[in-house]
């Protein structure tokens, strides 16, 4: 072997040596870098002609394992997915206060109940009548902030949404950036590992915001997906995601691809995922449930009030807004109620007794006079003989007694007058003790075969979401011309052009509208537009039935009626007697048969819907104050739980990761050593051939 041979191996060898070493200083100086994979050198032996020329370093590559890396990305993923669903129901949940504290929300109503039978044990009292109109108040206001909390989750879910599609869109470009460069190196020959790295932290950080899948190319380009395999970035082209915030419905993903085309995507890990479940799926869920306790504790309390009266009776009682007309709600009436004038001093003046069934008035136990719905505004004004009048306005039913009388109503014991599962006075909300300012109660007595009153052509549109978050589907609907309550439903159901390929719309017999979902796990639905009207001026389809978010959003008008509030001797602690005696009063200032009504009100079986976590139950509103507890419970229990598992396996996840791929400090020292060693060794080989040199050039001499 010639001394340029040596020579010339030797300084390979110094090179390589040289590599081996920088590659071991960018190791050892990313230590601490998440996501980076160690780097190696693969050296293969120089030959020429045949014969050994020394050692080449080859390429530097990334040390990489594919099942591991999907594993670990998948593993944050979920991670990031259960972390922020953990932490955004804590909040919900901490809205609600600890249920084992006497002075908590969901304790709150018990204490009006309680306050009530404490107002019966003194009827005349003013002080307890405050007490409990002031815990009433406070279960009212306390009910409105935790429903402005939960929608303050819910806009927190939305900014967080935005900010999370905002950085997907720069990480995938920035992955995308990346791909040229390591594609450009790889094709010249050059270092491409710093680029591969670079990138891949940019995919672990990708990773705990959206679910992905990544495989790597032969040029090493990485082509990036989504769980769905909705293509994120690769050969050349990086999607961008969008987000569109709801106040009605719910917020919507979508992908742009870079050719053109934005369709609807769904994302079902990831922080992202986690924030789409919570926006569209558990936070409006809780509000549903918040809602429907909410509704029925008011709707209790209001039955309780409207079948007893004040001592003396209010001159005038004005109804709220059925969003109906008077004929139809007449002519789903059923049975009999009474309408009593009294004076201040509790004497009858007249009375008037309804018997809807048979279509008649009476005035007195006299004899009966036949009526319609259509005539039954002006045979009660007739039947009250001026005594009192009665209006209809707006929805709205008003009785007004003549000056110094008052007004009290009371349904039959045996047949009692009933639509939609209420009596004639608190259907038409004519004594509530809680008033709202807006539909509040959503149990219309509509019949099918009644007419629907809305006007044909106007268009409601509404959004399907799973139980994931994700959409399914949106459908506009438009008023059919066909007149029925069951012609609006049965449009409504169509599969075409309703909702009827996820779900169906169904009328209870209290006129109430629900809708089941056909979707495996459930789905939700909700309002994103309504222009329907039902008469001039009058209530849309999802007002009077109470779709979407309709219900949660009449929590914040709730309030005590305002003369009662301004004073508590207008509560109706008494009960409007028609079997006293002659001579006798028939309402007295100490009864407190009104007071154990309002007491008891709490024990009443309701029929509650499914909403939410909750199933449909009939049960108190007290057990179902219980069972909303015991859902939110569980809802962040479970979530809870289900952060903890998936932190524990995305770190296993990641050190398997890094113990595969990633640097090691005990090996790094050995590598450092070897090639601190093979450098040694190759500049001795040098200096011994200059030596040799010098020594053949010295015997030339």
């Amino acid at each position: 072997m010639s001394l340029n041979t040596i020579l010339s191996t030797a300084v390979t060898g110094l090179q390589t040596a040289q590599v081996g070493l920088n590659t071991v200083s960018n190791n050892l100086a990313n230590i601490n870098t998440p996501g980076y994979q160690r780097e190696v050198i693969n050296q293969t032996p120089l030959v020429i002609g045949g014969a050994g020329a020394g050692v080449t370093p080859g390429e530097i590559q990334v040390v990489a394992s594919q099942y591991l890396q999907d594993a670990s990305l998948s593993a944050s993923a979920d991670a990031g997915q259960a972390a922020v669903v953990s932490s955004l129901l804590d909040q919900a949940q901490s809205a609600f206060g600890d249920p084992n504290s006497a002075t908590s929300y969901l304790n709150q109503l018990s204490t009006v109940f309680s306050d009530f039978a404490a107002a019966a044990n003194n009827p005349t009292s003013n002080l307890a009548r405050s007490q409990a109109l002031g815990d009433l108040n406070t279960f009212l206001t306390t009910s409105q902030q935790i429903a402005g909390t939960l929608g303050g989750l819910v806009t927190q879910a939305d900014g967080r949404i935005s900010s999370d599609v905002t950085q997907i869109n720069q990480l995938l470009s920035q992955i995308n950036g990346l791909n040229s460069e390591i594609t450009a190196a790889k094709a010249s020959g050059a270092d491409a590992s710093g680029a591969q790295n670079s990138q891949n932290g940019l995919i672990t950080t990708l990773s705990s915001l959206i679910g992905v899948n990544v495989a790597t190319q032969a040029n090493g380009a990485v082509v990036v997906r989504s769980q769905s395999g909705a293509l994120l970035a690769g050969f050349g082209e990086a999607a961008q995601l969008g987000y569109t915030p709801s106040t009605s419905g719910q917020g919507a993903l979508s992908i742009t691809f870079p050719g053109g085309g934005t369709v609807p995507f769904a994302s079902d890990s990831g922080e992202l995922g986690g924030l789409l479940n919570l926006r569209n799926g558990q936070l409006p869920a809780i509000q549903a449930e918040l809602a429907q306790y909410v509704n029925g504790a008011v709707s209790a309390l209001n039955a309780a009030h409207n079948a007893n009266t004040a001592a003396p009776p209010p001159q005038t009682l004005t109804g709220r807004n059925t969003g109906l007309d008077l004929p139809t709600v007449v002519g789903d009436f059923s049975g009999i109620t009474n309408i009593a004038v009294v004076d201040g001093a509790g004497q009858l003046q007249r009375q008037v007794a309804i018997d809807f069934s048979a279509g008649t008035m009476s005035i007195g136990g006299g004899p009966a006079t036949a009526f319609t719905p259509a005539t039954f505004l002006a045979s009660l004004n007739t039947a009250l003989g001026g005594a009192a009048s009665a209006s209809f306005a707006n929805g709205a039913l008003t009785l007004n007694a003549g000056a110094g009388s008052g007004i009290a109503i009371a349904d039959d014991p045996n047949t009692p007058a009933t639509d939609g599962g209420m009596g004639f006075s608190q259907f038409f909300g004519l004594n509530d003790l809680v008033s709202s300012g807006q539909i509040s109660q959503f149990n219309t007595g509509l019949k099918a075969s009644d007419a629907n009153g809305f006007t044909p052509g106007g268009t409601i549109t509404l959004q399907i979401v799973g139980a994931d978050g994700a959409p399914l589907g949106q459908a506009s609907v438009a008023v059919p011309a066909a007149p029925t309550v069951q012609d609006l439903v049965n449009a409504l159901n169509d599969p075409a052009s309703g909702i009827g390929l996820y779900g169906a719309f169904s009328l209870d017999a209290n006129g109430a509208l629900s809708f089941t979902p056909s979707t495996p796990g459930g789905a939700s639905l909700s309002v994103v537009s309504d222009n329907t009207q039902r008469g001039p001026g009058g209530p849309s389809v999802s007002a009077l039935f109470g779709i979407g978010n309709a219900k949660a959003a009449g929590l914040s008008s709730y309030q005590i009626r305002s003369d009662i509030a301004a004073s508590p001797t207008n509560l109706a602690l008494a009960k409007l007697n028609l079997a006293a005696g002659v001579g006798q009063p028939v309402v007295l200032p100490g009864d407190n048969g009104g007071a154990l009504a309002l007491a008891q009100a709490g024990n009443a079986t309701t029929n509650f819907g499914t909403v939410g976590g909750i199933g449909a139950t009939s049960t108190s509103i007290i057990q179902y104050g219980a069972q909303l507890a015991g859902d939110l419970a569980q809802r962040a229990s479970i979530a809870q739980a289900a952060s903890t598992t998936a932190q524990s396996v995305q770190t296993e996840a990641s050190a398997r990761l890094q113990s595969a791929t990633g640097v090691n400090l005990d090996q790094e020292l050995i590598n450092l050593t070897t090639y601190q060693q093979a450098y040694s060794a190759s500049a001795q080989l040098i200096q011994a051939s200059r030596q040799m040199y010098n020594a053949l050039l010295g015997m030339m001499q």
